[in-house]
């Protein structure tokens, strides 16, 4: 007989970053009845910590990853259709310093060797960018790529070094907010499976006989069946699989650190290009334009530890010396970072040992049922931001497949969020603007910022703000009451962290004050109920992690 207080889901996804969202997403598009459960917040683990890019991957090619270079380019350019409220082209300056080195390598890791090449002369980028236009030519909606020699390079670019010999602009994207469009992708699932349901702050105790148990944040316990799992757990994937009773090692994941500084004159020198450079040691880093921070990043150093990973002191060095010395007419120190940030990319176990040459591809292994455990598990080990949704299309092919249903609906022009029936160019924006401001009585820039916030959504932002009133929060720049209180009440916020470091930018844009916190733990707490010792503990646990995980001074 069948224990009524267990439910049941055709598909009970594990992990809710961005490869689980948009898995999470496609399926219920499908008709399907889906559970998505992450132990913390949505997208805020691994997905949470990226480069903030949306590119083709154009360092791939000289790994000889061609199918991934093209995966990527698509993904690329169909995200700038489908996400247009945070995702934007990004032209993109890359310096060469010599004419021919490692071409002759690039050949080689061509053709099987495991050694990439360290340095990256004209030729060899000049033959990069044809390719990575070529690649690029599906739903094209960039220009393609120029080249220079150095002294027209260094006219585009006139603060970087003079050791320039060469330089090429192509175009590739960069996202806003990329916590956000996770929690649209989970929000898109939603609205398309009203049988469907999300849990954040929920943590899996274990499982017996087909039956998950999960500890919700009140402290009760849900027990589900599910037809099919998929642990989409990224770092934490080998756990995740220990706890359903699947030993293996899947995951070997790599630290990427990223920082954020305030520099006046840098951001204006990018002219608002990202400068994509090799640095003194043959790294690639990168440095650009954001929300108008300058976002340098980033390394690639082996890790295991999801929980404590933070950007050390010596990884702030290598950034400040590597700009050193691509700008060298220009100042670096640590009293211009306000934020940091780092992460782990679920990359699949690797003995390599350059962790650059471990592959960015995807795959799901399944574990077939076993003794106890009468469902498969899917993992979905490695990709990255710029592929989730090819990379979930794959996965729910692969689901449809086994339970006999067909696909009703591709993902592949389906707009997502807050980007359905934006408007893209110029004067469609206007109109839209200077509609909302005389309908709703707010000025046209503050109806703009909620626009790029929000994209389309900010019509029900607007709505709820005519309801209750525009009242400004002193300490909190550019935020009203009403704004956040509408965060707090439509968008499954747990903690005062999950406001300021995902449904905004307020933390990475470095306008978190002690005094701002205060005030959104105020809206927050009469929204959700929370008594003062709720309130104390939610800014304590905030002001906590900003200081020890992302270098804020409050």
């Amino acid at each position: 007989m069948t224990d009524p207080t267990v439910e049941t889901f055709d598909v009970i996804i594990l992990g809710a970053g961005i490869n689980g969202a948009g898995l999470f997403r496609d399926l219920c598009l499908q008709g399907l009845k889906c559970l998505v459960v992450d132990k913390a917040d949505f997208g805020s683990g691994t997905s949470a910590a990226p480069s903030r890019l949306i590119h083709g991957g154009i360092k791939y090619l000289e790994t000889g990853e061609l199918g991934l270079v093209a995966q990527s380019t698509l993904e690329r350019n169909l995200l700038l259709r489908n996400a247009p409220h945070c995702v934007e082209a990004l032209p993109t300056f890359i310096p060469s310093f010599s004419l021919m080195k490692g071409a002759f390598a690039a050949l080689r890791t061509l053709f099987g060797s495991t050694t990439a090449p360290r340095s990256r002369g004209a030729v060899l980028i000049k033959i990069g960018l044809a390719l990575y236009d070529l690649y690029g030519a599906r739903h094209r909606v960039m220009p393609k790529h120029q080249f220079f020699f150095r002294r027209k390079a260094l006219a585009e670019m006139p603060e970087i070094t003079p050791r320039i010999v060469a330089g090429g602009i192509y175009y590739d994207a960069k996202i806003s907010r990329p916590e956000r469009l996770v929690w649209e992708l989970v929000r898109d699932g939603l609205d398309a499976s009203p049988a469907s349901s999300a849990m954040n702050d929920t943590t899996l105790l274990g499982q017996a006989d087909g039956v998950l148990r999960f500890k919700d944040p009140r402290g009760g316990e849900r027990n589900v069946r599910a037809g099919i799992a998929v642990n989409g757990a990224g770092p934490w994937i080998d756990a995740v699989n220990a706890t359903l009773g699947i030993s293996g090692k899947l995951i070997g994941g790599t630290k990427g650190s990223h920082i954020l500084l305030r520099h006046p004159a840098l951001v204006k020198s990018l002219k608002g290009r990202m400068i994509y450079f090799e640095a003194d040691d043959g790294r690639i880093c990168l440095v650009y334009d954001f929300l108008g921070l300058a976002l340098v990043g980033s390394t690639d150093i082996k890790a295991d530890n999801p929980e404590t990973v933070r950007c050390e002191e010596d990884e702030v060095d290598y950034f400040l010396a590597s700009l050193s010395s691509l700008l060298p007419k220009l100042d670096f120190s640590r009293d211009q970072i306000v934020y940091a940030y780092s992460g782990i990319r679920p990359l699949p176990a690797s003995d390599a040992s350059n962790p650059g040459l471990i592959s960015r591809d995807h795959s799901a292994p399944v574990a077939e049922p076993g003794e106890g455990r009468p469902f498969p598990v899917i993992s979905l080990v490695g990709g990255k931001w710029t592929t989730f949704r090819g990379f979930a299309e794959e996965v729910a092919d692969t689901i449809l497949a086994r339970i006999g249903r067909s696909r009703k609906t591709s993902t592949q022009m389906l707009p997502i969020g807050g980007g359905r029936g934006f408007p893209v160019d110029d004067t469609a924006r206007r109109s839209w603007i200077s509609e909302r401001a005389a309908n709703s009585g707010l000025s046209a820039q503050r109806i703009e910022a909620l626009l790029a916030r929000y994209g389309t959504t900010a019509d029900a932002v607007l709505t709820h703000i005519a309801q209750v009133g525009d009242a400004p929060l002193p300490h909190v720049d550019g935020y009203g009451r009403a704004e956040i209180d509408w965060i707090v009440r439509n968008e499954m916020v747990g903690h005062l962290a999950d406001i300021v470091l995902r449904r905004t930018t307020l933390a990475i844009e470095g306008k978190v004050t002690a005094a701002g916190l205060n005030e959104i733990a105020d809206v927050a707490a009469a929204a959700l109920g929370w008594d003062e010792a709720r309130r104390a503990t939610e800014i304590a646990a905030t002001a906590e992690h900003l200081t020890a995980f992302n270098r804020v001074n409050l």
